[in-house]
């Protein structure tokens, strides 16, 4: 028992405990099996810490075992250091503290939660000692250009024509608007300066959108499965979130469960979407687009990944389509395309809703760093040559995952034609199981339903990114192989590769 009470923030009833771990039981003894589930569902966020869970009895009798079971499962949990537990407070899930070797770096930030470093090795039978490290397939986080290091010199030599203000512009730099209106235009969308508002990354430009368009109760459609952290900004902002299946997107459906919803506030990701890697086709993006206009909801078209297709086709069509329709907003980013660190995102929209977007934006942050500004505006006025580069090195790479992953294991995997990611099919609904074994081998993957609103679904997925480097993403096959064999078991089909 812990020394003190842990603290609940909330609770789980034993049937909301079912649903969120599915078919939990991959083999192996049951207790072990409960317990994993539920450390993975840690794990991939869909189970926060500080939840009371149900006693052992009523998940017992709602999953259909012995309370032996979920007895073991809790105490395996408990000295795994992922529960506490003490009279009057039940069963508490919590993060371990202090149990676990520091691995050679720190657990990254990216379009997934952050997987707490204790995580990494989470102490399960077999694992490998934390010395080993950790390859994160979790994170769809591209390393630096070499370029930026020559797009920040400039920068700084044209930062002396603006020390002599005070270095807020709260609808960003006129150069930087203007160069991301100049890529709309190339894009066939007629677009001015002041259509732009620059914002501090694309997970900026979404909270504000979130904040600016719900109120609490309203209703927000997304596609399910889609990108983790808009999903937390529709939620802190008090909208509802409702999933419409995409992989490939059903407009007609959209549109019936946006009329059905009286939904405020559509979110899509129409280029090589995040997690499934679909594109959506230029008929059906104008089809969104009238869904937007009959039914005056705003509809934001996430474009963060549209630099990055891989196979040499054309540039995917712009979502506004001519730019004319009001109810919908584009948000691009330079994380993607460049890096991350530079934290520099923006907003397409009707120039009224860029005024009252610069004006919500005052209590956050005021304005974007000028310096990271400037750099970006020379970024984008190199983005031909730089990007030759950029998919040359991701398209490497994902050939290398893709093509190991099918020498090896009896899954369907696609060939993304973009972006930074595959949607893996294991085959049967493992995926959180499959997300601890993972683990356990020093491997961080996420799950699928981490990528749906309910947490339901998707659970014969996962989500492997190949933004690591050649190196790191041959050393994870193996460990994944051995992952799979504990998860899988004698079925598998594995040709152990070297």
């Amino acid at each position: 028992m812990s020394a003190a009470s842990p603290v609940v923030l909330r609770h789980l009833s034993s049937a909301a405990t079912a649903r969120l771990l599915g078919a939990w039981h991959a083999g192996g003894p049951a207790y072990v099996a409960l317990a994993d589930a539920l450390r993975s569902a840690v794990l991939s966020g869909t189970l926060s810490p500080n939840t009371r869970l149900p006693s052992e009895r009523d998940l017992a009798a709602a999953l259909h075992v012995s309370r032996t079971t979920t007895s073991g499962a809790y105490a395996r949990l408990r000295d795994l250091g992922f529960a506490a537990s003490r009279v009057g407070s039940g069963t508490v899930t919590t993060l371990p503290q202090g149990r676990v070797e520091r691995g050679p770096r720190r657990p990254a930030g990216g379009d997934a939660p952050v997987a707490d470093e204790s995580l990494q090795h989470p102490g399960a039978r077999n694992a490998r000692p934390a010395a080993v490290g950790h390859l994160d397939l979790w994170q769809a986080t591209p390393s630096a250009p070499p370029e930026l290091y020559d797009s920040f010199a400039r920068a700084l030599d044209s930062l002396p024509a603006y020390l002599d203000s005070g270095g807020y512009e709260p609808y960003g730099l006129a150069p930087l608007r203007e160069a991301v209106a100049a890529r709309y235009r190339e894009r066939g969308v007629p677009t001015t300066a002041d259509e732009i508002l620059v914002t501090t990354g694309a997970q900026q430009a979404i909270a504000l959108l979130a904040r600016t368009h719900l109120r609490p109760g309203d209703r927000a459609v997304v596609e399910s499965p889609t990108y983790f952290h808009a999903m937390e900004a529709m939620r802190e902002a008090g909208g509802r979130v409702v999933g419409v299946p995409t992989g490939p997107l059903d407009v007609d459906l959209l549109a019936s469960t946006v009329r059905r919803t009286q939904a405020r506030l559509v979110y899509l990701v129409p280029d090589y979407q995040n997690p499934t890697g679909y594109l959506l086709s230029a008929g059906d993006r104008a089809a969104v687009r009238e869904v937007a206009d009959r039914n005056g909801v705003t509809v934001v078209g996430d474009e963060t990944l549209v630099e990055l297709g891989l196979d040499g086709g054309p540039t995917p069509p712009a979502f506004a389509g001519y730019g004319t329709s009001p109810h919908v907003v584009s948000v691009g980013s330079a994380s993607k395309g460049f890096w991350g660190g530079l934290r520099v995102g923006w907003i397409r929209a009707h120039p009224r809703m860029i005024a009252q977007l610069a004006r919500a934006r005052q209590s956050m942050d005021i304005a974007t760093a000028v310096l990271e500004q400037l750099a970006v505006t020379d970024l984008l006025g190199r983005r031909a040559e730089i990007m030759i580069g950029r998919r040359a090195m991701l398209r490497e790479r994902r050939d290398l995952l893709v093509g190991r992953l099918r020498e090896s294991f009896p899954w369907e995997v696609p060939l993304p034609a973009g972006g930074l990611f595959c949607w893996v099919d294991l085959g049967r609904p493992v995926a959180q199981a499959f997300a601890a074994a993972a683990a356990a081998e020093g491997v961080l993957v996420a799950a699928g339903p981490l990528f749906t609103p309910d947490g339901d679904g998707a659970d014969s997925r996962v989500r492997l990114t190949f933004t690591r480097s050649p190196a790191e993403l041959s050393d994870a096959v193996p460990r994944l192989v051995r992952a799979w064999g504990r998860v899988a078991g004698g079925q598998r089909r594995v040709s152990s590769p070297t």
